[in-house]
């Protein structure tokens, strides 16, 4: 009677033992992925609206004309986006201009639609999903960018008045990174900009791990690629330097090397080791430019700094405790000149428009 009670123990022991071990290896599997899922959540499922000081009015532009068009991105949320124009002349070609992330949408770049149209281009800029006047409860993650701009081109080129014209993109930051993605796809792309861009999903998500968690974002990131991948299929492993290897466009691009957003070494440098003796490609390093200023003028530059202190001063003189929003927002109507804040730099600009009009010879 002892021996059996003892192996009747004894196997229950075991049991237990073996549901723990169940568990605790359950455990170990499943926690991680819930972990990666809620950072993933936390960077990329919210939406974005552009900030209003930085979201610029047609009505700033003298004889600046715009037409809405929307078109549908890959789970059916409609896409909002708008050709800008100036003058009744036949235009040169399009630019297909993607903004960047986490300020809301293209509205904040329409200085650069604003350029491009005064020098002969029709401007197709648009919000991607998530962002300003396109549907989207989040933005969904940074591949989400190449597949909009994916059924971007997909509309113009069934629409008959658009599809008729030579086919340039532009893009910063996100925009950079989804415009030379896309590139492999579509070979009637004759001119790429990218400005700060990166080379993929999965380098941005290690960059900003590896400052937060050092090196234990290499256990994560196997997690993170999985996770890409069931939410965006091959659009997930799409990357700069492939696709721009098989690509037909030719390509300008640059950085800054003091970029505290994107690291240069982990794009720019990148690009210019594997192109630099391609012929295909132009690059134009900085120093002194950051992130999201590359395209602005040095005078601009030194307004902001001005627009800055003054601002500085104004928190002091009413306690910081005392700003809301609304007095923020007051501030910059009554103090700011937008045109000097977001004066862009004629050389580089002149140097864009001079690569898109070689693109079309």
């Amino acid at each position: 009677m002892a021996k059996t009670k003892m192996k009747k123990g004894l196997k229950i022991t075991l049991i237990i033992l073996g549901v723990l071990l169940v568990l605790i290896v359950a455990a170990l599997l499943i926690a991680p992925k819930m972990i990666v899922k809620t950072i993933y959540k936390q960077n990329f499922g919210t939406r974005f609206t552009s900030s209003e000081p930085h979201c610029r009015d047609i009505a700033e532009f003298d004889g600046l004309e715009r037409e809405k068009h929307v078109f549908t991105s890959n789970e059916g949320q409609k896409i909002t986006g708008y050709v800008y124009k100036k003058g009744d002349t036949e235009p040169k070609g399009l630019i297909v201009l993607a903004h960047g992330f986490g300020g809301g949408g293209h509205c904040s770049y329409m200085d650069v639609a604003d350029y491009f149209a005064s020098n002969g281009y029709n401007v197709f800029a648009y919000d991607a999903t998530g962002n300003d006047e396109s549907e989207g409860e989040s933005v969904k993650g940074l591949p989400q960018g190449v597949i909009d701009l994916d059924y971007a081109l997909n509309y113009i080129k069934a629409d008959e008045e658009l599809s008729d014209l030579p086919l340039m993109l532009w893009g910063h930051s996100w925009g950079g990174y989804s415009a030379c993605s896309v590139s492999k796809l579509h070979p009637e792309i004759e001119g790429i900009i990218s400005v700060a861009g990166f080379n993929s999903s999965l380098d941005m998500i290690e960059n900003v791990g590896r400052d937060m968690a050092g090196d234990a974002i290499d256990y994560a990131m196997p997690i993170f690629e999985d996770l890409e991948k069931d939410k965006f299929g091959d659009f997930a492993t799409m990357n700069v330097l492939e696709s721009l290897e098989r690509a037909t466009a030719d390509v300008l691009i640059y950085h800054s090397a003091d970029d505290d957003v994107i690291p240069i070494e982990l794009s720019y440098d990148k690009y210019y080791e594997k192109f630099a003796d391609n012929e295909r490609f132009t690059f134009v390093r900085f120093e002194d430019r950051g992130h999201n200023y590359i395209f602005n003028s040095a005078e601009s530059l030194e307004y902001r700094e001005k627009v800055n202190a003054d601002y500085k001063k104004y928190v002091e003189s009413i306690g910081e405790e005392n700003v809301t929003p609304e007095i923020r927002l007051d501030f910059i109507k009554k103090n700011v000149d937008r045109m000097k804040f977001f004066e862009l730099d004629s050389e580089t600009m002149e140097q864009m428009l001079e690569f898109y009009d070689n693109c079309i010879e």
